[in-house]
């Protein structure tokens, strides 16, 4: 009996992206079903009854929810599929969750303050925001991705702000490879895998979003 994958998901969500390239970078097949959470569906309130967001990853029937928490059911559900997207040494498997969990406390809300504020409240945004990426670029280092010589679970959750980055740079008036050319480097060795490239939406879709977005909020 075949498998039933299905993901509940927000095309521009850098969050709910991730489900989509881990499950690809497995080759796991699912059915993907867009949300709109000013109207949200039925099963998707079904499925996640307490926070009520994308992404939901259904399978056999059975909610997951949280991206970070997705990936690593991904990883642990399909083992003997594609790559292991976690290491396998204990410790370093502890500190690649640490560094998404940074990610997750930090650097979306660093993003969306720039695009959500003006003046000084914004310039301090990108003080902040480039501060976090400079940290995660110390991090990679000079290895080719986080983990090493393997894309994993912390590429598969920090690429994903890689299609928000031109927005955040063009509102923002600012250069993130003028500051973190490593980090760049990184995101185009990324975008290069097909996997993730097909999945990330197109920056300048994303910016118009963006917009739509600014308008409904009341950004001046």
């Amino acid at each position: 009996m075949a498998e039933e994958v299905v993901v509940l998901g927000l095309w521009s969500s850098m969050i709910a992206m991730r489900t989509r390239v881990a499950l690809a970078e497995k080759g796991v097949e699912y059915e993907y079903r867009e949300e709109d959470l000013r109207n949200k569906t039925s099963l998707l309130l079904e499925m996640n009854p307490i926070h009520k967001k994308i992404p939901v990853l259904i399978h056999n029937g059975k909610p997951v929810c949280e991206s970070a928490n997705i990936v690593q059911y991904i990883d642990e559900a399909w083992k003997d599929k594609g790559p292991a997207l976690l290491p396998s040494d204990p410790y370093e498997r502890a500190q690649a969750r640490f560094w998404v969990d940074y990610i997750d406390k930090n650097l979306y809300e660093a993003g969306k303050n720039i695009w959500s504020t003006k003046g000084e409240e914004q310039e301090a945004a990108k003080k902040i925001f480039l501060e976090i990426l400079k940290l995660l670029e110390g991090e990679l280092g000079d290895k080719t991705y986080f983990g090493g010589e393997s894309f994993g679970f912390v590429d598969i959750n920090l690429v994903t702000f890689h299609c928000w980055f031109f927005t955040y740079e063009t509102i923002g008036n600012f250069s993130i490879e003028a500051v973190c050319p490593t980090l760049i480097a990184w995101c185009k060795r990324c975008m290069q895998k097909e996997r993730v490239s097909r999945i990330l939406p197109d920056p300048r879709k994303v910016y118009d979003k963006c917009l739509f977005l600014q308008k409904y909020y009341g950004v001046p």
